[in-house]
C-alpha cells in the first residue's frame, strides 16, 4: 500500500503558511534578491523624486521584501508590483509575483485582471522611459522604436510568468486529481479485498456444511441397516442360522459399499493437496465442495471384494425401488406409490428427491424400527411431491433395540437441500403417532 493524498501532506511540514522548508527557503531567497534589486534601484528613485537616497533605499527594501508573502498573499504582491512600477523598480517580483498568481487557484477573472494592470502600467511606464532617453539624445532611433520597445518589454515581463503559471497549476492540479484517484482506488480495493474475505468465509462456512452433509446422507442410510441386520443377526444366530448368514452377507454388502463411498469422498478431499498453491489459493473450498458433492452423490455397486467396483452419475428416482428393497430386506415393511406419469428430471432434483426418501427411511430405522412406512411419489406437471410416513412401531421398546445414534442432522440437510431448490418441507409427527416426511420440488 503506497503513501498519497492526506498521508504524503500530513508527513511534510514547515514554518508559517509553507508546507515545506525547501519552499521556505526559496521565498525567502526570492525576496532578499528582490530586497536588494528595489534597494539598488531605490537610489535612483530618491535622487529624480528629490528624497534622501537613504529614503529611497529604505523604501525599495520594504516594497521587495513584500515578495516573501508571495504564496498566503498573491494579489497583494502583485498590486505592490504595479504600484511600484512607476518608479521603475520591483522586475523581479512582478515576474514572481505573476507566476505565483497564475499557479494559484484563484478565479480566472482576477488573473486575468491583475495580469492585465500589470501590462497596462509595465507598457505605460516602458513608453515614457524609452521616449525620454531618445529625447535626451541616449538612442538615436526611429520614432517606431518607441511603440516597439515598451509592447516588446511590456509583453516579455508579463506574459511568460502568467503562462508559466497557469501551465504549473494546470499540472499541480491535475496530480493532486490522480492522487485523489489513487487514494480513492486504494481505499476501494481495499473494501472490495475485505468483501471478498468475508465472502471467502461465507463460501468456506457453506462448503463445509453442505460437505457434511453430503457425508451423513451417504453413510447414515447404509450404517443404518447394517446396525440394523447385525441386531437381527445378533438374534436369529443360534434359531435359523441360514438367516443368519444371509444377514451377515448384507451386513458386509453393506459395509463394503459405505468403505467405498467413504474412499471416493475422501480421495476427493485429499486431491487438491497435489495442486499448485496458489490454485488452492483462488479456490478455497469451493471446488473441494462441489467435487464431494458430485462424488458423495454417486451409488456404488459392489461386485465382489476381487472385483472393481464401478460408479454411475448419481443416484435419481429410478433407484428408489432399490433402495426399498434394502430398507424390506432390514425388515421394514415398506411399500411404494406413484402417482402420475414417471419422467426424467434434472439432475440435482432427482438426487435430492432420492436423498429425501433414504434419510427418511434411514429415520424409520433409527427411531420407528418395525414400523410400517408409505413413501408415496407425485409426478405433477410443474413439480415433483414426495413423502414418507411411517406408523407407529408396532412394540415401544423396539425404537431402541438397535441402539442407533441420532445426531439431529437428518431433517436438517433434508429441509436445507429442498429449500436451496426452491421447494417446500414439511415434517413432523401424525395424530396416529407415527412421524410424516413430505417435499415437494419444481421441476424446473
Amino acid at each position: 500500500m503506497t503513501t498519497t493524498g492526506e498521508d504524503h501532506a500530513t508527513a511534510r511540514g514547515g514554518p508559517w503558511w509553507w508546507t515545506r522548508w525547501r519552499s521556505a527557503v526559496l521565498d525567502t531567497g526570492l525576496a532578499a534578491g528582490s530586497a536588494a534589486e528595489c534597494g539598488a534601484e531605490g537610489v535612483r528613485f530618491a535622487h529624480d523624486a528629490g528624497i534622501p537616497a537613504a529614503v529611497g533605499v529604505v523604501f525599495g527594501v520594504l516594497a521587495g521584501s513584500a515578495l516573501i508573502v508571495r504564496r498566503k498573499w498573491p494579489i497583494a504582491v502583485v498590486l505592490v508590483a504595479i504600484a511600484i512600477t512607476p518608479a521603475q523598480m520591483g522586475y523581479l517580483m512582478g515576474i514572481v509575483g505573476l507566476y505565483t498568481l497564475a499557479a494559484s487557484e484563484l478565479p480566472r477573472r482576477i488573473i486575468g485582471s491583475l495580469a492585465g494592470m500589470s501590462f497596462l502600467g509595465m507598457l505605460i511606464v516602458m513608453f515614457v522611459r524609452v521616449r525620454q532617453d531618445m529625447q535626451r539624445g541616449t538612442w538615436e532611433l526611429g520614432d517606431w522604436f518607441v511603440p516597439f520597445a515598451s509592447i516588446t518589454t511590456a509583453v516579455g515581463m508579463t506574459a511568460p510568468p502568467v503562462l508559466l503559471g497557469l501551465y504549473v497549476g494546470a499540472r499541480r492540479r491535475l496530480m493532486e486529481s490522480l492522487r485523489e484517484r489513487a487514494d480513492s482506488l486504494e481505499r476501494e480495493l481495499q473494501l472490495l479485498a475485505e468483501r471478498a474475505e468475508e465472502r471467502a468465509e461465507w463460501a468456506r462456512g457453506e462448503e463445509r456444511t453442505r460437505i457434511a452433509r453430503e457425508m451423513h446422507d451417504v453413510v447414515a442410510h447404509r450404517v443404518s441397516l447394517m446396525v440394523v441386520h447385525a441386531a437381527a443377526l445378533q438374534a436369529v444366530a443360534r434359531k435359523d442360522p441360514e438367516k443368519a448368514v444371509k444377514n451377515a452377507a448384507l451386513v458386509g454388502d453393506m459395509g463394503r459399499q459405505a468403505l467405498t463411498e467413504l474412499r471416493e469422498m475422501l480421495g476427493v478431499l485429499r486431491s487438491g493437496d497435489s495442486r499448485d498453491v496458489r490454485e488452492r489459493a483462488a479456490v478455497p473450498l469451493v471446488a473441494v465442495g462441489v467435487a464431494a458433492a458430485a462424488a458423495a452423490s454417486r451409488a456404488v455397486d459392489d461386485e465382489g471384494a476381487g472385483e472393481g467396483e464401478g460408479a454411475g452419475e448419481g443416484p435419481c428416482l429410478s433407484d428408489v425401488d432399490e433402495l426399498l428393497g434394502q430398507s424390506a430386506a432390514a425388515g421394514m415393511a415398506v411399500d411404494l406409490s406413484v402417482e402420475g406419469e414417471s419422467r426424467s428430471y434434472a439432475a440435482e432434483i432427482e438426487q435430492t428427491a432420492y436423498r429425501v426418501v433414504q434419510e427418511a427411511l434411514t429415520n424409520v430405522h433409527k427411531h420407528a424400527a418395525g414400523a410400517k412406512t408409505h413413501v408415496r411419489l407425485a409426478h405433477r406437471v410443474s413439480e415433483i411431491a414426495m413423502q414418507v410416513e411411517n406408523e407407529p412401531p408396532p412394540e415401544p421398546a423396539s425404537a431402541s433395540a438397535a441402539r442407533l445414534p441420532s445426531g439431529g442432522n437428518g431433517l436438517v440437510g433434508m429441509r436445507e437441500r429442498v429449500l436451496a431448490l426452491g421447494g417446500v418441507f414439511v415434517s413432523g409427527p401424525t395424530d396416529a403417532g407415527g412421524f410424516r416426511v413430505s417435499a415437494v420440488i419444481p421441476a424446473a
